[in-house]
């Protein structure tokens, strides 16, 4: 079964870096990462090899302002004796 958990919010530049940061750290070395998504933590497991993905859109409406928007995708397949 599929779950899914979500989380915007609106900070400022200085946070949204902290919050990348603090995904870098759980991210680096081996083990689980413990991610909090909103109000909610989440404990993964990421493999040791993960499939980054970034996407970077730039739109310029003919009505409203420009507006930009970076996706950063990380995936893995869970390695064999992972809890899940």
């Amino acid at each position: 079964m599929a779950e899914q958990t979500s989380d915007t919010q609106d900070v400022s530049r200085t946070e949204a870096a902290e919050l990348l940061q603090e995904l870098a750290s759980e991210l680096r070395g081996d083990g689980h990462a413990d991610v909090r998504v909103g109000n909610k933590m989440l404990t993964l497991s990421p493999a040791s090899v993960v499939e980054y993905a970034i996407e970077a859109e730039e739109r310029s409406p003919m009505l409203g302002s420009p507006h930009e928007e970076i996706t950063i995708s990380l995936s893995w397949t869970i390695e064999d004796g992972e809890d899940v």
